[in-house]
């Protein structure tokens, strides 16, 4: 499977990357106050809005797209960069009302050095979903982790020179550029001088239900913390937002891995529907197999997790980690969607869910803010399981398969997960009850239920070890 290639590489990537964040946390932590951190949280309130509409999922569109000829790469770099400069200079003439409205003066001139990532990253895109469309990760894997560990060592070396703020911003603008200027030394095609209105006019139909999707799944996805903290306050935002950040961490880092991996694969499907729905399900029963032990994992062990990783003081996250780790194995089913509607160009569709989707989340949040933040991860468990009938009824639809194909692919899974749950749960218990280290209460039934989940696997499921080997590069 070249899925199972792009996620090793992407993988790649997104692990050297991570490693490359908490060296930055370890380092510049110590170089720079809590205020310049402070400043740049404020800068990346605004630049991660502005990113919603940074190329208006035309670079999406490149690699899904059956045919690709001249006039469309073209066309799509011309947009691109005339959504960059806009970007900039929204930013640019914006900066000052921004800089006023956080009351935050020296807030200016950073907007200003990251107004320069816009049109920098734009004149890349092309040249970047032209690799991915051609499942080109190894090259793109190099160029991200080289562009990022650069980015890093300049940020580090200006702290200790005392650029303060500006040595993040400046890395963030130095990425940019090392990223951007290698994919055109690595990428033979150039633009050309072509703007094909057919084209454009195309393109806004795939391009322009997947922004209205990411505008809708943006506002989703904060509409939580904007209640919690009207209603309930900053101390019960700052739990929920702990638990959340939780229960996303490793979901994130999965859904980007698989989505990426499958885009271009299905793209190049999207005509022979049951070679891509055998992709699909088989991709699913292995996100599956990789989720459903964490969570079950991160639901068991809570306690001694929050206990070493925050503290005893932020206890009452484990309460509300109880109702978001199975909302994390649900949003691991449901983010894989959005890869089948763009992949076919269904990007309307995808969009109406978005809306289906975030009517029934921010009703929940509505609902449960009555209960304090409890009742918000409640319902928002409720809402997640509701959400999965509307998800899967289109998709199951679009690749013309059944719910059986479905639950074919991710029972084996979640039932080795349950048993594993309720074997370790007598463990966890007398741990407890002997008031054992922390630690102990942690690891010693994080590798029970580890090596009991991979001998089930091992036992009943070939097919899905075989694919988890393949994903590690194992022969």
């Amino acid at each position: 499977m070249s899925a199972i290639s792009n996620a090793r590489w992407i993988l790649i990537s997104q692990g050297a990357r991570t490693l490359l964040q908490l060296t930055s946390l370890t380092v510049l932590s110590r170089l720079l106050p809590p205020s310049e951190y402070g400043l740049m949280a404020m800068a990346t309130v605004v630049i991660n809005f502005a990113n919603l509409l940074r190329d208006m999922g035309t670079a999406a569109a490149v690699v899904q797209k059956q045919e690709l000829t001249d006039q469309t790469t073209s066309t799509v770099f011309w947009l691109n960069i005339g959504l960059g400069l806009a970007l900039a200079l929204g930013l640019l003439a914006l900066s000052p009302l921004i800089a006023s409205l956080f009351h935050a003066p020296r807030l200016m001139p950073v907007l200003w050095v990251l107004a320069l990532v816009f049109p920098i990253t734009s004149s890349g895109a092309v040249h970047q979903a032209l690799f991915e469309r051609a499942s080109g990760f190894r090259l793109l894997a190099r160029i991200e982790v080289v562009a990022a560990g650069s980015g890093l060592a300049l940020a580090i070396v200006l702290a200790w020179l005392g650029w303060g703020v500006y040595s993040l911003a400046l890395q963030a603008l130095a990425t940019a550029v090392i990223a951007t200027g290698q994919l055109w030394l690595a990428s033979r095609w150039r633009p050309l001088r072509l703007w094909d209105r057919a084209e454009f006019r195309q393109l806004l139909g795939f391009s322009g239900h997947l922004t209205g999707f990411t505008f809708i799944n943006y506002f989703a996805r904060n509409a939580d913390a904007m209640i919690i903290g009207r209603v309930l306050g900053s101390m019960p935002l700052g739990i929920y937002s702990q638990a959340y950040k939780v229960m996303m961490f490793p979901l994130q880092s999965m859904t980007y891995v698989a989505s990426r991996a499958l885009f271009p694969i299905m793209s190049r499907q999207q005509h022979d529907k049951p070679q891509m729905a055998r992709l699909y399900f088989r991709s699913v029963g292995v996100i599956a197999t990789l989720t459903a032990p964490l969570m079950a994992g991160v639901w068991l062990l809570r306690a001694p997790f929050i206990d070493i990783m925050l503290g005893p003081r932020w206890a009452e996250v484990g309460t509300v980690l109880a109702w978001l780790a199975p909302v994390g194995f649900i949003q691991s089913l449901t983010s894989t969607i959005g890869t089948v509607f763009m992949a076919t160009g269904r990007t309307d569709i995808l969009m109406k869910q978005g809306l289906i989707s975030t009517v029934l989340l921010v009703s929940s949040f509505l609902i449960g803010v009555r209960w304090g933040i409890n009742g918000v991860a409640a319902c928002y468990c409720a809402a997640n399981v509701l959400n999965l009938l509307p998800c899967f009824y289109y998709t199951l639809k679009e690749l013309n398969c059944g719910v059986g194909d479905l639950l074919a692919a991710v029972w084996k899974p979640v039932l080795f997960a349950l048993l594993m749950t309720a074997l370790l749960y007598p463990l966890v218990e007398m741990l407890r009850s002997q008031q054992s280290a922390v630690l102990v209460e942690l690891l010693l039934p994080s590798l029970v239920g580890m090596l009991i989940f991979g001998a089930l696997i091992l036992a009943f499921s070939r097919s899905l070890l075989q694919d988890l080997k393949k994903l590690m590069g194992a022969r």
